[in-house]
């Protein structure tokens, strides 16, 4: 059956956001200098904190990616939300294929990573008596993350593997933008803006389950920026001057109201800000090497914690000591075998499991 064609005044002419996708590999790189610490975390079975000025390989010229990198997540949440305006406003089928595409592409990964932590997790326990980094490896919390429910307020912490928390919150972003979707395309800027003004207010407010609530914020404040360009806002010269105004604000919110939740709302949309107007600029394409750099960002999330644990028994069990983690070359080694781990965890797993769980599903749905 033939695709229906998009749905008029919903669809940008620019088919591919090649700035934009190489984002979200920096911002996956970003997650990886924050996390970074957890090599200089012993076996205990309870907070510990790491000095990282003093441990920390080349601290000095990379300070806010190794104290800040964590607020990347906030980024993907709003770049998420753009793309998903970009792909199903203009799908006039979409609310029927949506919630198949989203189990393809996403639980085959996040069920192998679940799966490999508990068993290294479970190896790293049997040596030192206790986990690393992330203690709550119990039924409870394996059973929720099978679901992707482990981030939804049952949880006592993160488990397993940890990163995937902000994952769990964003299968939460998606329903409230499948239920949403007729409604959003009557007013998307409208309609986006009034639910990321409402579930950020109730963050800042803090109302329980601040992660969810930031989440589907980030995520909308995404849809509606891509309502505005639908509307043609989508200027680079605008993009970059409103980049500007909202960067200098996010130093004014750190430094002179001590607001970090604030500091980084408005640093997020300057980053997104300026993506969009670097890809706006560029009219003949001259990123589109960048065009699949993108993909690799869900892998690079997802392996580099199940890396990390494995190089620490490897390293515990051979030196003895993780000093090895203070040297720059070691830094550079974790990143890079991370990011070649999401490159072919995307092209030999990803991809082919995508496929699979698609034709799975449309066969289902035919016998059905």
């Amino acid at each position: 059956m033939a695709k229906a064609p998009p749905l008029p005044g919903l669809r940008l002419d620019k088919r591919h956001f090649n700035a934009l996708d190489l984002s979200r590999l920096l911002a996956a790189c970003a997650v990886l200098f924050w996390h970074y610490q957890h090599f200089f975390v012993p076996p205990v079975d309870y907070q510990f904190h790491v000095n990282r000025a003093a441990v920390s390989p080349l601290y000095h010229q990379l300070a806010w990616l190794f104290d800040n990198g964590h607020v990347a997540v906030q980024y993907f949440w709003a770049v998420s939300g753009f793309v998903f305006a970009h792909v199903y406003l203009a799908d006039s089928g979409a609310r029927g294929r949506f919630w198949l595409a989203r189990v393809a592409r996403l639980w085959p990964l996040h069920l192998l990573t679940l799966v490999l932590v508990a068993g290294l997790q479970a190896v790293y326990n049997g040596v030192n008596g206790t986990e690393f980094i992330y203690h709550h490896q119990d039924a409870k919390h394996f059973l929720l993350s099978l679901g992707l429910a482990h981030y939804w307020g049952w949880q006592a912490d993160q488990s397993f593997n940890g990163p995937s928390w902000s994952l769990s919150t964003e299968i939460l972003a998606y329903a409230a933008f499948w239920l949403l979707l007729p409604g959003l395309r009557r007013s998307p800027t409208v309609l986006a803006l009034m639910a990321a003004v409402l579930m950020l207010g109730m963050f800042f407010r803090k109302v329980p389950d601040g992660p969810v609530l930031t989440c589907i914020g980030y995520f909308f404040g995404g849809v509606a920026v891509y309502g505005a360009a639908l509307k043609g806002g989508l200027r680079a010269g605008v993009l970059l001057l409103a980049a500007g105004a909202l960067a200098a604000l996010s130093l004014w919110l750190a430094y002179s109201w001590h607001s970090s939740n604030g500091a980084t709302l408005a640093g997020t949309s300057a980053a997104l800000c300026a993506v969009l107007a670097i890809d706006t600029a560029d009219r003949d394409g001259r990123l589109a090497a960048a065009r699949h750099l993108g993909d690799a960002s869900y892998g690079v999330y997802l392996w580099h914690f199940p890396i990390q644990l494995a190089l620490v028994l490897v390293i515990d069990r051979a030196l003895g000591s993780r000093a090895i983690a203070q040297q720059p070359a070691f830094l550079v080694f974790f990143i890079g075998i991370s990011v070649l781990a999401g490159f072919a965890s995307h092209r030999w797993f990803e991809r082919p499991a995508q496929r699979w769980v698609m034709k799975l599903g449309r066969q289902r749905a035919i016998a059905g």
